[in-house]
């Protein structure tokens, strides 16, 4: 009996196959890129309550500087995905507003109202250096081991702040500081440190809002129900829950006054400060994503360079401290974002809190605090790529990173980093790797510090 087999043809895909195909990579790419999106800011959104926590030391209102924060967050970011194309997230920078608050208006008794106006200059002045490729020489200029040793320095001066809110460590007269004793306030900083610090060993979405969020549950009991006997007051009131977005701070800052040569080493050091924090995040998050153009650089770094000058710009002028791109973006990015479309969806995510000031000024600064202790630990990473056995740039590098934390000043770690790297190279016979940059850079550090 004869079986005829019938074999079907290997005939190409048809049009309408390839466009079903295409249809669902592209419904595919779109809701990862929603879920990347979400999960960046889960890991940024902390922000949102941790900047006006530390900006209204200054005397901002505190729904004026959530508002401004939110603006931030929302505007830069968007830009950044939409104008730049790239999945990073832009929001006021860890660190810069330390500087601001603490260095700046509390340390130089400089009022904020001319903080801001010295923020939106420096947004200028990194615009100019962006825009002109003017940057490219200043990165060069600046030696890796500074670099990083300066962001690990800020890593700890974070931490110091976060310990002193949570009245941790405070001042001894005998050895300086000194530890607290162990009481209601203590134990509850101590149990949201461990919390979020668990959070994050577990790798959890969004774990350091979770645990201040954790945190502020934990402290509202103080001064309620224990703690009396240490005469604690109540850490928590509750205000509402919604309130309009408060303008208060928009076009607060002094332009004029911004401008004296007393400020001019302020205004440095957002620059500085801004300018490597953002390129050290752009290059990570391009290495590590593989995010590369044909020269084997960041994608549209140009433009996303704009962009971070744009935030800082905006800062200034809505009453924040300066904007930056976040590594927290990575979060977003190893959940598979690759477009810009991550942060756009994260920017809208910001817009809601507009209205929720009197909820999230209820957060105290107890439950901030284990956030700026543990965003100390990833700042203070880059230390592990300091050659420690080459003396003449250890040196340097360990002074700039302790005295930031020690003077409790960001430009005092800067300006000696600077110095003591010339000094010791040209001490050692090495002048030849000392740059033009660097000479001119060395300069301006030496009339920052005559000037102050």
């Amino acid at each position: 009996m004869l079986r005829f087999h019938y074999k079907k043809p290997n005939l190409p895909p048809s049009r309408s196959s390839h466009m079903a195909i295409d249809a669902f990579s592209s419904r595919r790419s779109v809701f990862t890129e929603i879920i990347a999106g979400i999960s960046s800011f889960l890991a940024t959104s902390y922000i949102i309550v941790v900047n006006p926590a530390i900006l209204s030391q200054t005397g901002m209102a505190f729904s004026g500087v959530l508002t401004a924060t939110v603006l931030v967050c929302f505007f830069s970011s968007l830009m950044m995905g939409w104008y730049a194309k790239n999945p990073v997230l832009v929001a006021p920078g860890m660190g810069l507003n330390a500087f601001f608050t603490y260095s700046v208006v509390l340390g130089m008794k400089v009022p904020y109202t001319v903080a801001l106006g010295a923020v939106f200059w420096s947004g200028i002045v990194f615009f100019l250096l962006s825009f002109f490729n003017i940057r490219t020489h200043i990165v060069k200029a600046i030696p890796k081991p500074l670099r990083y040793s300066i962001a690990a320095g800020i890593g700890l001066f974070i931490t110091l702040i976060g310990l002193a809110n949570a009245k941790f460590v405070i001042a001894n007269p005998a050895t300086i500081v000194g530890g607290a004793v162990l009481g209601s306030n203590v134990l509850t900083f101590v149990f949201g440190l461990l919390f979020t610090a668990a959070l994050l060993v577990r790798r959890v979405k969004g774990a350091i809002l979770f645990g201040i969020l954790f945190t502020t549950l934990a402290a509202y009991p103080l001064g309620r129900y224990w703690g009396l006997e240490e005469n604690v007051k109540p850490l928590i009131q509750f205000n509402g829950l919604f309130a309009p977005p408060d303008f208060s701070l928009f076009f607060k800052l002094d332009l004029v006054n911004s401008l004296q040569l007393s400020i001019l080493p302020v205004i440095f050091a957002f620059v500085f400060t801004d300018m490597f924090d953002s390129l050290s995040t752009f290059v990570g998050i391009a290495e590590a994503a593989n995010l590369l153009d044909e020269h084997g650089e960041p994608k549209n770094i140009k433009r996303s360079l704009l962009t971070d000058a744009f935030a800082t710009t905006f800062a200034g002028i809505a009453g924040s401290s300066p904007g930056t791109a976040y590594i927290e973006s990575a979060v977003g990015i190893e959940a598979g974002g690759r477009t810009g479309l991550t942060a756009v969806v994260a920017a809208f995510l910001f817009l809601p809190f507009l209205f929720l000031s009197p909820l999230l000024s209820v957060i105290p600064s107890i439950a901030t605090a284990p956030a700026l202790v543990l965003v100390g630990v990833f700042m203070i990473s880059p230390v592990v790529k300091i050659n420690w056995n080459q003396l003449d740039e250890a040196i340097p590098a360990f002074l700039a990173m302790v005295l930031i934390p020690f003077t409790y000043s960001i430009t005092h770690g800067i300006i000696w980093g600077f110095l003591s790297y010339t000094i010791i190279k040209v001490v050692a016979g090495k002048t030849r790797e000392i740059t033009p940059s660097l000479w001119f850079v060395d300069a301006f550090v030496i009339l920052a510090l005559i000037m102050e």
